[in-house]
Order: structure tokens, then sequence, then C-alpha cells
């Protein structure tokens, strides 16, 4: 990693004490890695692109929901920064790096745009170089943390020295809270998230479903037999998330339904969606 005051790049700095090195226990499936792969990525080991292709054996291609999820956070970061003037991001659950990342998105409409990505996983930690490099104008930052507790994340002293909690921002959970498969404390973290947002502030969001193809069912119960905790949620359960907010149109609906890029390319069915996702005002 360049060091702060480097000439490649912003100055930053990691949002968390460094810690010993961490193994990546690449014998075993993890869940960024296997998204990297269902992308295209070349982040991933044989045990992640087995465990890929386990799940995708259930009937759903999985390949292109990552990629229609993948393309949903890009079209929401471009809306949020384009439309809303948003110069604020904090992204939580980043995964792996997948080029453009959010920051490289926002900061192409607004250079002084500022990001914090936050992750828990080491092989996000590995790539964190990559996640922190920006323009000039704007800044990005890296924080080692678990959604599980918004606290921590919420009060991190560094935290504050990049984003402004006192303005709007955009809050990203995209494709992450599926992976919290208890109820109460999923809803418990997103609304303690919400809660510490400011009036003016989104929430763009997504989660992983089965009310498209029945198939997603088998999908789902193959990949946690890899040892990854998930959870399907329907509509109405995926609403809960937005609870006291307003949705911006067309509301909750197949990822790649949400103000799509090319909409004469969605007339076909949504057997191939496996996300929800949607974008909200906090008023």
């Amino acid at each position: 990693m360049e060091s702060p005051g480097s000439s490649i790049g912003p100055p930053w700095q990691p949002l968390a004490p460094a810690g010993p090195a961490t193994e990546l226990h690449v014998e075993r499936p993890h869940s960024a890695r296997i998204y990297d792969y269902w992308l295209g990525g070349k982040d991933n080991f044989q045990a992640d692109r087995e465990a890929g292709e386990q799940a995708i054996s259930g009937g759903v291609d999985l390949r292109a929901a990552a990629r229609q999820n993948r393309a949903f956070l890009h079209r929401a970061v471009r809306f949020l920064t384009g439309e809303t003037g948003l110069r604020q991001f904090l992204d939580i659950g980043t995964g792996i790096p997948t080029s453009p990342n959010l920051h490289e998105t926002a900061q192409n409409i607004a250079a002084e745009t500022r990001v914090v990505y936050v992750d828990n996983d080491p092989i996000v930690l590995a790539h964190a170089r990559a996640l922190l490099t920006g323009t000039p104008e704007g800044r990005t930052a890296y924080l080692d943390a678990d959604v599980r507790d918004p606290a921590r994340i919420l009060t991190a002293p560094a935290l504050h020295e990049v984003l402004d909690l006192d303005r709007p921002l955009a809050l990203s959970l995209v494709a992450l809270m599926h992976f919290v498969p208890d109820d109460e404390e999923a809803y418990r973290v997103v609304g303690k998230l919400v809660d510490a947002l400011p009036a003016g502030s989104y929430l763009a969001f997504s989660h992983a479903t089965g009310d498209f193809n029945p198939a997603a069912a088998t999908s789902a119960e193959r990949y946690r037999a890899t040892g990854v905790p998930f959870r399907l949620r329907g509509h109405a359960e995926i609403a809960r998330f937005f609870t006291g907010l307003n949705l911006i149109e067309p509301g909750i609906t197949a990822v790649r339904r949400w103000r799509p890029d090319h909409p004469e390319a969605t007339g076909d069915a949504d057997t191939t969606s496996t996300f929800y996702g949607g974008v909200a005002y906090k008023a």
C-alpha cells in the first residue's frame, strides 16, 4: 500500500488499526470469492469455483444474477450522485473490488465525492489498496468492521474524518443482508444504521429472493451447504428494511428493472432474477 502523502492517488488511511496477517483459508469457499467467480473475476480459488457451480446446479443462472445486481449498484450510484447531488457514500459489505467500483462510478460524475467502504472479510482487506484510490478532489477509505455491529461502524473516530454524518449521505447495503439469516438481527442492524442517517439521506439496498424463480430455493440450499449462512426473503420481508423511508420509483423491484439503461431489454420474464432492489429517501 502507498504511504500517506504518496504522489500516487490521494492521501488515505485505513479506518481500523492494522492487525496480524489473516489466513485466507483458500481451501474453503468464501462468499466474496464465490461472487467474484460469478462475475467472471480472477480473485477466486478452486473451492470457490466448485461452490459457485454447486449453487448454480440448483437451477438458477447466478452469473446473470450477479451481473444484474452489479449493474443495479452502478445505476443507483449514478442516480444518487447525478440526480440527487449526494457527495458522500457509506458502502457496507463491499466485497472484492470489481471495476468500476462505487467510488469510481460516483467520482466520474463528481470528483469530490467521498466514500467509506466497510467489510470484515480478509480477502477484501487484502484488496484494500484497489479500494483506496480515487480522485485527488475526493477521498476513499476502508473500515474493517462487521455490519452486525453498527455501533462500531458509526462511532469509529476515523469514519468521521471522511464523512460528515450531519449532512445527507447514501448508505449502500447491496447484496449483503441475506448473509444475516436471523430476521430480528437483520432488521435491527438496518434500523440502527438508517436511524443514524440525517434527513435527506438515501438507502440503496438489494437482497436475494426466491420470488422470481422456484429453483432459487434449491440453489440457496446448495449454497448454504458450502458453509455460507444465507437466507432468501420475499417482497414483504424485504420491504420491512425500508420501513420509515420513501421509496423512489419504481419501488422495490427486480434489480434489472430498477431504472434500466435500456428499458426495451427488460421485457422478458424475470426467471433469471434473484435480487430485489430499491432506493429510498429519508425525509
